[in-house]
């Protein structure tokens, strides 16, 4: 089909290809609005994630916040048809950008979940750069099969909206942590421990993580001021013992790991808890550099 102008005086393209820029430009729009959501409404999870892809631990709170309004103010330009235009630029620029970051870390990063949306698995590998282009062509498709964009007053309120958004559920996630209450007791070398009084000090590992090992040697040396020290497998409980052993991490082992996850959420170990009266004093997910040390100085948990 020729090309027609409207009313308006547009020129609006082919049939054909305003369809299947519109279709691409709308599944990839909320395929971008649920991921970025997603790490808007839990930023403390996705700054683990961000994490876990090598983000500077300084930078990843900020990395998962600011990246997930990205993408939910690109998603929203692809869906509405005046700002497609500018959302089709803005998501084909976001995963331009994440396709360069990813090829740099390929080496560490290769084999492990990129953590990009909900619900789906992606190992970093040749698998998740054709689906990457695949998405790119998407948005290319969106914006090039798309009238002109329009409206840039409107567009720019979708912006302060979910700038908003993100802000708030930032001070939301924020508030929750820091009122997180820990269960009563647990089971503790088969024993009830109260987890309501002193102060106590939990590490979830995975006895078949290097990086745990790592974690638990390193702890290993410090001198704890009247602590509880408790370690719980995340997997493999039959090994927790040999673990401990091998790293001289001196702790209580409790396999309580269900009921304790439904309280302190988390992705994957290593990962621990500071409690205090049973109230969490700090959630460290971060084990290099001075971390823990520095955080657990700071509480006094440590000499």
């Amino acid at each position: 089909m020729a090309q027609a102008e409207d009313a308006s005086g547009l020129r609006i393209p082919a049939a054909w290809k305003f369809t299947v820029g519109s279709i691409s430009a709308v599944l990839l729009g909320l395929l971008f609005i649920i991921a970025g959501v997603w790490k808007i409404t839990d930023p403390f999870a996705a700054a683990e994630r961000m994490r876990q892809a090598l983000v500077p631990a300084p930078l990843s709170l900020a990395a998962a916040v600011g990246f997930g309004a990205a993408e939910t103010v690109a998603g929203a330009w692809l869906i509405v048809p005046r700002f497609r235009r500018w959302g089709a630029w803005l998501s084909a620029l976001l995963l331009v950008a994440f396709m360069i970051y990813i090829a740099v870390n390929y080496g560490p990063l290769r084999g492990e979940d990129c953590n990009c949306f909900p619900w789906v698995r992606r190992a970093v590998g040749p698998a998740f750069f054709i689906s990457d282009a695949i998405m790119l062509l998407m948005a290319v498709a969106g914006g090039v099969w798309s009238r002109p964009a329009s409206g840039r007053r409107s567009a720019a309120m979708v912006v302060g909206v979910v700038a908003v958004f993100a802000l708030v559920s930032l001070g939301v996630a924020a508030v929750r942590q820091s009122t997180v209450t820990a269960p009563p007791s647990i089971l503790v070398e088969g024993q009830p421990f109260s987890l309501e009084r002193g102060r106590v000090f939990i590490y979830f590992f995975d006895p078949e993580c290097g990086h745990c090992d790592l974690a638990a040697r390193q702890m290993s040396r410090y001198r704890w001021r009247n602590v509880s020290v408790i370690s719980v497998p995340t997997a493999q409980p039959q090994f927790a013992r040999d673990f401990i052993q091998a790293t001289g991490f001196a702790s209580r082992i409790s396999t309580d790991v269900q009921r304790l996850r439904e309280t302190f959420r988390f992705l994957d170990p290593p990962y621990a808890v500071a409690l205090e009266n049973g109230r969490l004093r700090a959630a460290i997910s971060r084990f290099e550099g001075n971390e823990p040390e520095q955080t657990l100085r700071r509480l006094g948990f440590i000499e």
